[in-house]
């Protein structure tokens, strides 16, 4: 084998995968961001990658902001060994609003630019890093609970106009985001810890449908039908 191609293939082998495109700083398009910006604040890292040339600086502070109250609240209540730096990506060839994955979250920036007040995404996004679910887990529980988080630990959910939803006929716990998160926040007000604990199981490959019944004397669907003929709750946002 010609001793130059087997140079390139030994060091692209060193080199390993490449990363996906909007983890790497690249954009499909071409588009070379600028050297990401990296800020450490009381043990915690955060890598801010901005791919959107026109991205508003100040939500881009008030980003940063959140997730240096918020993460490590997340941290020290569920998961004291999350990771200890973080990657966002401001990435205009994303559609969603945001997703993560391997300790890095990508934003959509042209939701962020459409609803500049919905900041509290950022809070929403951390504690998935937090989560670091590696075993099956019930999607509705792993998206409720992140729900639950924001609205525990928000900081701006009243003036982006996030809400729990009121109970209405035809939800089901197993919907997900905020129809899930309020049922969590009704089971632990009567369950206290529970929350906290189904956390725990889902991190460690532990959660079963039975963990309900072990941690509140009920199955999920009978605190489900409780829930729904009491749901009454005093809720609080900031």
């Amino acid at each position: 084998m010609n001793s130059t191609l087997t140079a390139v293939m030994m060091a692209g082998l060193a080199l390993g995968p490449a990363l996906p495109a909007w983890a790497s700083g690249h954009s499909q398009n071409g588009y070379q961001a600028p050297a990401a910006d990296t800020i450490t604040r009381e043990g915690y890292t955060l890598v801010f990658i901005n791919r959107q040339p026109d991205f508003d600086t100040t939500t881009r502070q008030r980003m940063i902001d959140v997730f240096f109250t918020v993460y490590p609240k997340e941290a020290n209540r569920f998961n004291t060994h999350t990771a200890q730096k973080v990657v966002f990506t401001i990435d205009p060839d994303y559609d969603g609003v945001a997703e993560t994955g391997n300790d890095k979250v990508r934003y959509n920036p042209k939701w962020l630019k459409a609803h500049p007040e919905d900041i509290d995404v950022v809070t929403h996004e951390a504690m998935h890093i937090v989560q670091a679910y590696t075993h099956p887990v019930p999607g509705w529980l792993t998206e409720g609970i992140a729900d639950y988080v924001r609205y525990v630990y928000g900081v701006n959910n009243q003036k982006g106009n996030w809400r729990l939803p009121d109970l209405k006929p035809g939800q089901n716990y197993t919907n997900a985001y905020r129809i899930t998160a309020r049922f969590l926040v009704w089971v632990e007000k009567n369950h206290s810890g529970t929350v906290d604990r189904l956390d725990k199981a889902a991190r460690e490959g532990k959660y079963t449908s039975q963990i309900w019944t072990t941690l509140t004397g009920k199955t999920v669907d009978e605190l489900w039908k409780d829930y729904s003929q009491n749901p009454q709750l005093e809720l609080t946002y900031r």
